[in-house]
């Protein structure tokens, strides 16, 4: 059985950053973003969210590039899937060329194959970020492989 009919809908970012807040497993909402873009059922109430920004690694950030940095839904089937398409034609109409995300080790990647996007790289998992000369509060996802997935 499939779940609701979605369509994508307009969000603000902060009802994206709230709705990450609410439902996201292992991340905080972003700290900023380019845009945010929405899935709704057919009684308008907000089932997705995710969030674009400037792509965290920094060499990566060539003004032609911008990261989905967080997909979340609240269990609502394809919802992702139709996030990632809508978030690569957002981006193509604002000019940019290209469109990456990362997903966890153990992640399957459903929804990314769903949308057509390509594994173009494996990331090592790392050890965090905190130096004795610029400590970091450990987030949990510290020792985790990741993949690399760019739009098609």
């Amino acid at each position: 059985m499939s779940g609701p009919r979605l369509h994508v809908a307009p969000v603000r970012s902060r009802d994206a950053k709230a709705f990450v807040a609410a439902w996201h497993r292992h991340h905080p909402p972003p700290a900023g973003m380019v845009f945010a873009v929405g899935a709704a059922d057919e009684a308008g109430v907000l089932r997705a969210v995710a969030t674009v920004g400037r792509p965290v690694a920094r060499h990566l950030d060539d003004r032609a590039t911008l990261e989905v940095t967080r997909t979340c839904t609240d269990g609502a089937a394809n919802a992702n899937s139709l996030l990632y398409g809508a978030a690569w034609r957002a981006a193509k109409a604002l000019g940019y060329r290209r469109l990456i995300t990362y997903m966890q080790d153990g992640e399957s990647g459903a929804s990314l194959r769903g949308a057509g996007w390509r594994v173009i790289a494996h990331r090592a998992p790392r050890p965090g970020w905190h130096i004795p000369s610029r400590p970091r509060t450990p987030r949990g996802t510290e020792h985790i492989a990741r993949t690399l997935w760019q739009a098609p």
